[in-house]
C-alpha cells in the first residue's frame, strides 16, 4: 500500500521516505519535524509504526492550518476540496485564479490545498508580499477528490490524536526538542529565500541555523538533517561546518525532473547528515554495509 499524501509538494520527502527511516532509533519519545511542508516523514513515520507522537511545524500559517483540518477535521475539507475542485469545469484556468485570489484574501485552509493540487509542479511560490503567486498547470484539473479523500482519511488515522502542530520559528520548535525526540529537518534549500530565485514562506539564515545545530548537538538532540547534494558534477548547499561532527550519507534520488527534460543521465544524489547523538544511538555500519574511519566523509549511494 503506497504512503498517503495528501499535499503534494515539490521537494517533498516522500519518495526517499524508506531511504530516511533506516537511520532512525528504535525507540525515541517523538518526531520532530520543524520544516514540515508535506510532512512527508511524520507520514511515513506513523505508517511504519517508526514513532507514536510527533509534532509538525511550517512558518507557513496556512499550511498548518490545513494540516489541523486534515488531522482533527477530515470529513469537512474533503467536503470543502470536492466542492471547490467541481466548480472548475469549463472555466478551469480562470478559476484557478480566482480561488488563487480568495486564497490571499483570507488564507483559508480549502483555498490552498486546491491551489496545491494544481499549481505547476506542486511548487508553492509566494511574493515578496506572502500571497500566493504560482501559476496553474493548465494540462489537467488537480487531483481527483475521490482520491484526495482517501488519502485525507488514512493521514487523519494515522495522526489523530498524537500530532502536536506549530506555525513558529524553527528555533522555537528545536527548543522544546529534547534527547528523547527525534529531529528531522528538510529547511528550504538555499536560494529558494527572500534573496533567491523565487520566494518559500519564510526564510532561512545560514548562520543561526548552523548556531541551532550546535545547540542541539550540545543538548544531546538526535537530528537527521536533509541539506544539500549534488547531480552529475554540479553541487549545490553551502558546505556546514566540519566540527558539528555530523556524518553524511548520499542517498540516490534518481534523475532530476531537470535532466530528465534535458534527455540526460544524470543522477541526483540528495544528501543527509546525522548527529553524533544519532550515530551513537544506530548500528551504523550494519545500515549501510561500509565501515569509514572519517565520519564527514561517509557515502551510501
Amino acid at each position: 500500500m503506497k504512503l498517503p499524501h495528501p499535499i503534494p509538494y515539490q521537494g517533498s520527502k516522500r519518495n526517499l521516505a524508506d531511504q530516511i527511516l533506516r537511520f532512525f532509533p528504535d525507540n525515541f519519545d517523538r518526531l520532530v519535524e520543524p520544516f514540515a511542508g508535506s510532512a512527508a516523514m511524520t507520514i511515513a513515520s506513523a505508517f511504519y509504526f517508526k514513532a507514536n507522537r510527533f509534532v509538525i511545524n511550517d512558518i507557513n500559517e496556512p499550511l498548518i492550518n490545513l494540516w489541523e483540518n486534515i488531522i482533527e477535521n477530515p470529513k469537512l475539507i474533503i467536503k470543502h476540496y470536492h466542492d471547490i475542485w467541481h466548480g472548475q469545469h469549463g472555466n478551469e484556468e480562470e478559476y484557478y485564479y480566482q480561488i488563487r485570489e480568495r486564497f490571499n484574501d483570507t488564507r483559508q485552509p480549502e483555498y490552498l490545498l486546491f491551489l496545491l493540487a494544481k499549481c505547476v509542479k506542486a511548487a508553492v511560490r509566494y511574493n515578496t508580499q506572502g500571497q500566493f503567486n504560482q501559476s496553474p498547470d493548465k494540462r489537467r484539473l488537480g487531483r481527483n477528490p475521490q482520491m484526495m479523500r482517501d488519502d485525507i482519511l488514512r493521514v487523519s488515522q494515522l495522526l489523530k490524536g498524537k500530532t502536536e502542530c506549530y506555525s513558529q520559528d524553527y528555533q522555537n520548535i528545536l527548543d522544546i526538542a529534547t534527547d528523547n525526540d527525534l529531529v528531522y529537518m528538510d529547511p528550504p534549500y538555499q536560494g529558494t529565500g527572500v534573496n533567491g530565485g523565487f520566494n518559500y514562506s519564510g526564510n532561512i539564515e545560514f548562520d543561526n541555523f548552523v548556531v541551532s545545530l550546535f545547540d542541539l548537538n550540545n543538548r544531546n538532540v538526535p537530528f537527521i538533517l536533509s541539506y544539500d547534494g549534488r547531480t552529475g558534477n554540479k553541487t549545490y548547499g553551502n558546505p556546514l561546518p566540519d566540527n558539528l561532527n555530523l556524518t553524511k550519507i548520499e542517498i540516490n534520488a534518481g534523475r532530476s525532473s531537470q535532466a530528465t527534460l534535458l534527455n540526460r543521465n544524470e543522477i541526483t544524489y540528495e544528501a543527509l547528515y546525522l548527529s553524533p547523538t544519532l550515530i551513537d544511538k544506530i548500528d551504523l555500519q550494519k545500515i549501510t554495509g561500509k565501515q569509514t574511519t572519517y565520519q564527514t566523509e561517509l557515502f551510501a549511494s
